[in-house]
């Protein structure tokens, strides 16, 4: 088969797992985080900048792709791999995200979704069977159907009026994907969907599982779309260890590295975000304690590197001196440096998860990275203070 799941390693402790992933393109190892080139490219970084520090895939939009260069374009240049020259898997959103993100530019309904383009207001329209087809056209690994985001906070009533649309959107995507006969070309994944109303996600989850619909992988969609952390981890903490065991569990636009870590420990293998290329464009760094602000006036003398045994191009050529001069001075050179460093950041330590996993500590892992980052989650400040309590009891 193109498509395979095999899970190698699950965690004694919690639900972190470790697995491979067989696409045409290559094995993805997860956990796997995904750098995000929305148009064909991720910012500021070359092709192989990214197999250096050994991206396994990259995910790319449908609905920016449709829009320039079309996807008729891309398919005549044979498809996002050879257009791009990326070697390696690519996954493919279903665009389904930004056209309901337009707001007032849109108009659902039940056969599709009419919308204006950001660029020069020109209408066009989306339904579930065109977006197979584009997805198709642009020829990505794996594919995502086309479903509602419901944003957040949404009432019950619509909420449920999403999901239900989202169902009967996915199972127009399958039957037209079927018929397509690419099936065995180009994975696609199911999204499950619902807010934050248990009852929702659940019944979303059967609907995609235990009917007559049988993707070859899951997705989580509608998560990190405003919501405070406490709600975003409760939902995820109940409905990511329900998602099919055999199969490969992906969370949409994801990638701060806290919530990295809490998707492993609740059994998710696939992630991505804009987050690393993003800050980097507002001079941010990502490092072990959090966020280095490379504009700060303590960095002007700092011989160090943005991080001490980091092994990425930044790091091992330059000074955070240097990087503050050029963020300074607005240098495109500084974007591209903070972006070789933040995407190799996320990479690193979704590698360390993975080791951690095969190793049988993961666990120590975790807590050990949420101890030193500057956002400590209620439950590591509780596992330290029942460690320190422990030590001073050993030592009377």
């Amino acid at each position: 088969m193109s498509f395979e799941y095999t899970l190698l390693k699950k965690s004694g402790q919690s639900e972190a797992r470790a697995g491979l992933l067989q696409t045409p393109h290559g094995i993805i190892e997860t956990p796997a985080f995904m750098p995000v080139g929305t148009q064909a490219t991720v910012k500021t970084l070359s092709r192989d900048e990214l197999l250096a520090m050994n991206a396994q895939i990259i995910l790319s939009n449908t609905y920016h792709l449709y829009l320039r260069p079309g996807a008729d374009l891309v398919a005549d240049m044979g498809g996002l791999h050879r257009f791009m020259n990326w070697p390696r898997p690519i996954l493919t959103d279903s665009g389904g995200f930004q056209v309901f993100s337009l707001g007032p530019l849109r108009k659902i309904d039940e056969e599709g979704v009419t919308f204006r383009s950001h660029i020069d207001g020109s209408t066009h329209r989306f339904t579930p069977e065109s977006v197979m087809r584009v997805e198709e056209q642009l020829g990505a690994d794996i594919i995502m159907a086309f479903d509602e985001c419901a944003p957040y906070p949404s009432d019950y009533t619509y909420t449920r009026a999403a999901m239900e649309r989202t169902h009967r959107w996915a199972a127009r995507c399958y039957t037209a994907h079927r018929e397509s006969g690419l099936w065995e070309k180009q994975a696609l994944f199911g999204i499950v969907q619902g807010g934050f109303y248990r009852e929702l996600r659940e019944e979303s989850l059967r609907f995609l599982t235990q009917g007559e619909l049988d993707f070859p992988g899951y997705s989580l969609g509608g998560l990190s779309v405003g919501e405070p952390k406490d709600i975003f981890y409760a939902t995820l903490e109940y409905i990511a260890p329900q998602l099919p065991v055999g199969k490969p569990r992906y969370l949409m636009g994801v990638g701060s590295p806290e919530d990295l870590l809490e998707g492993v420990v609740r059994g998710i293998d696939m992630f991505d975000c804009v987050l690393p290329t993003r800050i980097a464009r507002n001079g941010a760094c990502m490092v072990p304690e959090g966020r280095l602000n490379l504009r700060n006036a303590t960095l002007a003398r700092d011989d160090r590197p943005v991080m001490e045994g980091c092994q990425c191009y930044t790091c091992r050529t330059y000074s955070r001196a240097y990087l503050r001069h050029l963020i300074r001075t607005e240098e495109i050179l500084g974007l591209r440096l903070a972006s070789i460093h933040n995407v190799h950041f996320l990479l690193d330590l979704m590698r360390q998860a993975r080791q951690a996993i095969l190793e049988e500590r993961f666990e120590e892992f975790r807590l050990g990275f949420l101890e030193n980052f500057r956002i400590i989650p209620h439950e590591v400040r509780q596992h330290n203070r029942e460690k320190r309590e422990a030590s001073l009891r050993g030592k009377k």
